[in-house]
């Protein structure tokens, strides 16, 4: 079974943020883990739908797991 893997531009388009904020959240230690392999930055599949998973909200009055705790 083959990992799926975004780059930084595919998950900047999957959320629809800007790529200067996936960097941002890497040098402040928020968003999903990642790989930096030779230099490149990737993140696997698996981690990003995890990521979406804890910051699962039902209602305005929620805050999300990650970044409130």
């Amino acid at each position: 079974m083959a990992i799926k893997h975004l780059n930084q531009i595919e998950l900047a388009d999957r959320w629809n943020i800007s790529e200067r904020t996936l960097e941002r959240w890497r040098w402040t230690g928020e968003g999903p883990a990642y790989l930096k392999i030779g230099g490149r930055v990737v993140y696997r599949l698996e981690d990003v739908e995890a990521f979406e998973a804890d910051n699962l909200c039902k209602s305005t009055t929620e805050t999300p797991n990650d970044l409130y705790a």
